[in-house]
């Protein structure tokens, strides 16, 4: 019986999946296959799942990618700015962070800002912008910046320049980052850069169990079958027995922070790190705080720090950039009558338009983060008439949208600051819906001006002392990166450090 009912099977299996084909999304030069779909595709490709997204939605009229694994995952991945807009602005609420994101993330990050939809976004979201938006948050924030670039980052170049030392550049950064984040967040200082400059021996516990824990959520959403995830953390094996533990550590430093902050309430409303604001109202409880920070860390690790890595690997290249804002420093200098090594203030920041968009250029060919996902939540269509199923996955690729000539025009791999200038030499923002590095609509990046007064404080430091040589690589070769929650740099970048010769070095 089984022998004369398999051809009736296998003729209804190959038709029933031709039917649900024709439902699913497709792709310019992506083969689907019956009962598989893009499944092979994706497990040869998924290794270099950015680089082979980006290259067929650059081949795609549509500007975007689509894909599906029968049974699994159904999506699209779009560099369209008109599906960017729809999705983040028009029609936002029918595109959620999504059942499936949120369960991935939960054990580590809760039900945190970073990690929930709906009311529970909204509050949060709120309280926050509330918070963002005060003048003591912002000068606190500098503060923090400037005490570490005077007191650890600049003493550390120092050395290394005299001494003739090979830094690696990404990681001096991320112990930067990870110091003022935990700073700006927590009211805690890990000193992960040491006071003179120093690198401590290897990194603080917390930020080396938060980086592990942060890039094995990552392997989650690379997983075809999302059960597999799911299995290994119930058997307690593999990356999930390495994740578990890597929680668990996060989560006692985090909550050690939290109840000493409780018990020192007497002096919570003098402070303005993030969480004594939150703790001040007396409404949460100890793992809402605790939630609600872990958010913010995990917003403000590596965010810069990747944006930085990249930016000074493009300058290295590119003598006349560095020497244009190493003029502007000057010009900042003598107009504020200040002298090198002194802080910059907020408005001397503010005032450095050519390193604005020097730094925006980087990103938008280098965005720290370059992907980022919703979930739809009931059958819509794209502006183009598109269908787009509910429970389907929406991608929005920052990477590839910073590729398409279609946006930027033809020199568009070209680093170009100067296209974020106007005719009076002030900087020129774009639409949000094509430049995507700070997301866009109602979940737009809160620490948009804290990141830009980071990277703008370390960049205008370095540069008016130093040039930093990128060494060991080939010339010409882009780095290999590394796909986590950001756009690291794989292995590292290696660099010398040179004192300039005068205020007029170029090189």
């Amino acid at each position: 019986v089984l022998f004369l009912l398999l051809p009736i099977v296998l003729y209804i299996s190959y038709h029933l999946s031709g039917a649900l084909a024709k439902k699913k999304p497709t792709t310019h030069g992506l083969k689907s296959y019956p009962l598989l779909g893009h499944l092979p595709a994706f497990l040869k490709n998924r290794h270099r799942f950015l680089d082979w997204s980006t290259e067929l939605i650059l081949r795609s009229p549509e500007q975007r990618m689509g894909f599906w694994f029968p049974g699994m995952l159904t999506g699209m991945v779009t560099g369209n700015p008109a599906d960017v807009e729809h999705v983040l602005r028009a029609n936002f609420g029918n595109y959620p962070k999504g059942a499936r994101s949120i369960s991935m993330l939960h054990d580590f990050l809760g039900g945190g800002l970073f990690n929930s939809d709906g009311e529970q976004w909204q509050w949060q979201r709120k309280n926050a912008s509330l918070e963002f938006s005060t003048r003591s948050l912002r000068g606190f924030v500098v503060d923090a910046v400037q005490t570490e670039v005077a007191d650890r980052l600049l003493p550390l170049l120092r050395r290394a320049a005299a001494a003739g030392e090979v830094l690696d550049m990404q990681d001096v950064l991320e112990r930067f980052a990870f110091d003022t984040i935990c700073v700006v967040s927590f009211g805690h200082d890990p000193c992960c850069l040491a006071d003179g400059g120093a690198l401590t021996e290897g990194k603080s516990g917390f930020m080396h169990a938060f980086g592990e824990a942060q890039d094995l959520i990552v392997g989650r959403f690379l997983e075809p079958v999302a059960a597999s995830w799911k299995i290994k953390r119930w058997l307690n094996i593999g990356t999930e027995r390495r994740l578990k533990k890597a929680i668990a550590d996060v989560h006692d430093f985090a909550m050690d922070i939290v109840r000493a902050r409780r018990e020192s309430s007497s002096s919570v409303k003098s402070r303005d790190d993030v969480l004594s604001r939150f703790a001040a109202s007396d409404e949460h409880g100890d793992e809402v705080l605790r939630d609600i920070v872990l958010s913010f860390l995990i917003a403000g690790r590596e965010t810069t720090s990747s944006a930085l890595t990249w930016f000074f690997w493009l300058v290295s290249s590119r003598p006349d950039v560095a020497a244009r804002i190493a003029g502007e420093v000057r010009t900042i200098r003598a107009s504020t009558r200040t002298n090198p090594g002194e802080p910059f203030g907020f408005d001397m920041l503010r005032d450095m338009s050519y390193l604005h968009a020097a730094l925006t250029e980087s990103m938008r060919l280098y965005p720290p983060v370059p992907i980022d996902s919703q979930s739809c939540a009931a059958d819509d269509t794209l502006p183009d008439g598109t269908h787009v199923g509910a429970g389907w996955s929406i991608t929005y690729s920052a990477y590839a949208m910073g590729r398409l000539a279609a946006v930027w025009g033809e020199d568009c791999m070209e680093y170009r600051p100067e296209r974020w200038l106007g005719e009076d030499g002030g900087f020129r923002p774009e639409s949000p819906f094509r430049y995507t590095v700070f997301h866009a609509g109602p979940r737009t990046c809160l620490g948009k001006e804290m990141a830009y007064v980071q990277m703008k404080s370390i960049v205008a430091s370095v540069l008016e002392e130093f040039a930093v040589d990128v060494v060991g690589q080939d010339t010409g070769a882009v780095p290999e990166h590394v796909l986590s929650v950001t756009l690291r740099m794989k292995g590292g970048l290696p660099v010398q450090i040179r004192r300039r010769v005068n205020s007029n070095d170029n090189v």
